[in-house]
């Protein structure tokens, strides 16, 4: 309660010019435009990759620095999960929320016009023609037919009608996709325009148009800007469609993006939280928008080293996924790993190692036996018992050593994965070296070399601790 309260009072305070001003708009969830274009931004959060040391302070020196680790290790290998995120993936910036955003508005079209004529046929055609070459990747042939259904709109149904908005609003996205942005923008303009003047400044698609338009600064990075819109347009979806509308919900969250990116954490975590609990209070607490939000709620705890907090989403991600799909879906072992190396930086080397040997289970039922997944769950497991070691030192040697001789032995299965995943890189380069090598052969082979360097680095320290220990067992020995 305290939360919407909060979230109420800043929709309340913000000042949104009653003027009309010159929003551009872009294909969103829920679009009223006649059939907008989908979107292929996906910002996504992502932690730099490989530390130099991996320790951190969290009044415990040895604490590991697994913030930047999970997500160097998790997000490196797992490139077959859909994210999200992804994922602001910042952190990302801004998801495009629904399950459906990567084509959303390319609906076939149902506006239900009276108009019938040669050209409002023609625009049809061209419209659904364009959507099907769009999303075959066609941009080319999309863009003239689309430019086309522009012209057959005017002709058909006129020159500031409606449809002619959502045509501008299609060819506009495919540019912005082409990242040509200096074409996009002036369609935009031109679709918000028409659409103020048809149906007011405060009609519910101006609303769309303009969360549509605040995506496409956002693209851009020009946070002022996009802001501006999504203010307005939450503004007129609230009094239009309700404040408990998943709608109205969509523009919330991606207003609470952008605060977070111009810095105003605080009022963009209210937002964000307001637009989890208003797709719960819909049933929608197991859709995959209300888990992106929650995944980019956790990476924004992470990231400020709100751990706590962060710990608190996690538990909430991961109990969503264990009652939706359990532990026989990679996405719930992503899930635990997430919350279990929060728990590691934290300090709860039980309940961390718990969920990590469990994850580590669930991969080698899921994965072939040489997966990168699986290498990098035992060097984060090594790491558990390293650290359990350095608590047991000054009680139990004995208990530490084993510690220690576990580790050794999730290092050297490791290694063992990493060597034989990079030799098998090293071959397929060599096969393609002609035709050039994929992507995704050279991400794995990086990320195969960084876990095996870390794993070959954290042998080393316990080779070490484990001479002092021993050498401590024969002077305690001596000494008695």
């Amino acid at each position: 309660m305290y939360l919407r309260q909060v979230a109420a009072n800043f929709v309340r305070r913000m000042r949104v010019s009653s003027q009309r001003t010159s929003y551009p708009p872009r294909a969103m969830n829920h679009n009223p435009l006649p059939n907008p274009l989908p979107s292929e931004v996906k910002w996504t959060h992502k932690y730099r990759l490989g530390c130099s040391s991996w320790f951190i302070n969290h009044g415990n020196p040895h604490v590991w620095a697994i913030i930047a680790a999970q997500v160097a290790i998790i997000l490196g290998i797992n490139e077959n999960l859909v994210s999200a995120d992804a994922t602001i993936e910042g952190i990302s910036s801004s998801e495009n929320d629904s399950e459906e955003t990567s084509i959303a508005g390319l609906r076939k079209i149902e506006d239900g016009s009276v108009v019938s004529n040669i050209h409002t046929s023609k625009w049809r055609v061209f419209t659904d023609k364009a959507r099907e070459f769009f999303l075959q990747g066609k941009l080319a042939e999309a863009e003239k037919l689309f430019f086309s259904a522009i012209q057959e709109a005017k002709e058909g149904f006129g020159e500031r009608d409606p449809h002619v908005a959502s045509a501008c609003n299609n060819l506009a996205e495919l540019y912005r996709v082409k990242k040509e942005l200096d074409k996009a923008e002036p369609l935009y303009l031109e679709a918000i325009d028409i659409l103020e003047e048809a149906f007011g400044p405060e009609d519910v698609r101006v609303g769309a148009a303009l969360h549509n338009f605040g995506q496409f600064y956002l693209f851009q990075r020009k946070l002022e800007d996009a802001r501006k819109c999504y203010e307005r347009a939450l503004k007129i979806k609230g009094r239009v469609l309700g404040y408990n509308n998943p709608d109205y919900a969509d523009t919330m969250y991606h207003l609470g993006t952008v605060l977070y990116l111009l810095g105003k954490e605080k009022d963009a975590e209210v937002l964000i939280w307001e637009s989890i609990r208003i797709l719960e209070e819909n049933g929608l607490e197991e859709s995959v928008t209300s888990l992106r939000r929650l995944r980019y709620l956790a990476q924004i705890y992470l990231k400020s080293n709100n751990l706590a907090e962060a710990e608190n989403v996690q538990r909430k991600i991961l109990h969503i996924m264990e009652l939706s799909k359990g532990w026989n879906s990679l996405e719930t072992v992503i899930a635990a790993e997430g919350l279990a190396l929060t728990l590691l930086s934290i300090g709860n080397l039980k309940e961390s190692e718990e969920l990590l040997e469990r994850c580590l289970e669930a991969r080698k039922t899921l994965l072939p036996e040489d997966h990168i997944q699986i290498t990098a769950n035992m060097l984060e497991l090594a790491r558990v018992a390293m650290l359990k070691s350095n608590r047991l030192q000054k009680m139990n040697i004995a208990a530490a050593i084993v510690e220690l001789d576990k580790a050794k032995d999730l290092l050297h299965n490791s290694i063992r994965i990493a060597q034989k995943i990079l030799n098998k890189v090293r071959k397929q380069l060599g096969n393609k070296k002609k035709n050039g090598a994929s992507s995704g052969t050279v991400k794995q082979g990086h990320t195969a070399l960084i876990i095996l360097l870390q794993s070959l680095d954290v042998l080393g320290d316990m080779e070490m601790t484990k001479r002092k220990l021993n050498q401590s067992m024969v002077g305690i020995k001596e000494h008695n």
